[in-house]
């Protein structure tokens, strides 16, 4: 039990230790030379025309936040699929109430209009 541990604290120690030295070292050993050009806004190489914020609409958020919904729904439910035959009953139900939930959520989402495009 105690060796088990012991891995996971080396893992631990290991993630955190070699990303943290290069930033830290890189904090002291890079030049540091403000200039006022750096400051300015600029796309692709070219110097900007108009507002640099751009709005965009909800929709292309909702539509990400709905993907991120069902992506992770994927990722919780091929796991349950693959072992369901030796699955209890039990399990088997959680496994719908949680795709009965996720359901749920779509169907509201459907009739609040959220995933219409306008």
């Amino acid at each position: 039990m105690l060796n088990e541990w012991l891995f996971i604290g080396i893992f631990l120690v290991i993630g955190i230790v070699f990303p943290g030295v290069p930033i830290f070292f890189t904090r002291f050993l890079a030049p540091h030379k403000p200039n006022p050009a750096k400051l300015e806004t600029y796309e692709c190489g070219m110097e900007t025309v108009g507002d640099t914020w751009v709005q965009f609409k909800v929709q292309y958020y909702i539509y990400a936040l709905v993907f991120v919904v069902f992506d992770v729904e994927t990722v919780f439910l091929f796991p349950w699929a693959v072992a369901f035959g030796q699955l209890t009953m039990f399990a088997v139900l959680e496994g719908v109430l949680f795709i009965l939930i996720l359901a749920g959520g779509l169907i509201y989402a459907w009739r609040k209009g959220v995933l219409e495009w306008v």
